[in-house]
């Protein structure tokens, strides 16, 4: 028997959030180990302190694979995207637990602590953008139309009309096609 709707117990896995820890790490500048620690924040400051110089390679291994994935949805190639998520997956498989701290904070996590670094975030990056696409479609993925920027980004408009990362790129876009506008205008003969 199910529990009623207003049991204090129920299931809850943040898949948004797991599905922009795949868009911090596509955006994220992997030079180096302390470039890799930069990217964990949050929930995820543990993990800050136990990276190593091998995970780096990891990390850039996935990022290239998650942009492409970006890429191929952005352009309409789904089967591509599906498929490259699933090779994700394969690679950084998930494995559920339950995480909290008390009856009233139980909740799941789609990776098993104790994993390496890099499985872990992988497995949940991997995971929140394929639930993502399943649940929103890939056409929901987006890279910067800012052609100084290209990070990539998800789309959670309600009419799906973002064009731009962050109200910052939009702007400086804006401005530079404004500018250009007025100099092309003042350059033509009345």
């Amino acid at each position: 028997m199910p529990y009623p709707a207003t049991s204090r117990y129920r299931c809850r896995v943040n898949f948004d959030a797991y599905a922009r820890t795949a868009v911090d790490l596509v955006n994220a500048g992997l030079d180096d180990l302390a470039g890799l620690r930069a990217l964990f924040s949050g929930e995820q400051a543990y993990m800050r302190d136990q990276v190593a110089e091998k995970d780096v390679v990891a990390f850039r291994r996935a990022q290239r694979r998650l942009r492409e994935v970006f890429e191929y949805g952005t352009t309409g190639r789904d089967a591509e995207a599906v498929r490259e998520l699933n090779t994700l997956l394969e690679a950084y498989p998930v494995q559920p637990r339950i995480s909290g701290h008390e009856a009233s904070d139980w909740h799941m996590h789609v990776t098993s602590r104790g994993s390496s670094v890099s499985a872990e975030y992988l497995a949940g990056a991997a995971w929140g953008l394929a639930v993502w696409l399943c649940e929103y479609g890939s056409v929901r993925f987006g890279i910067c139309a800012d052609e100084r920027c290209g990070n990539v980004y998800l789309d959670t408009s309600s009419n799906n009309c973002r064009r731009f990362c962050s109200e910052r790129c939009a702007t400086r876009s804006h401005v530079a096609a404004h500018r250009a506008r007025k100099r092309a205008a003042s350059l033509t003969p009345a």
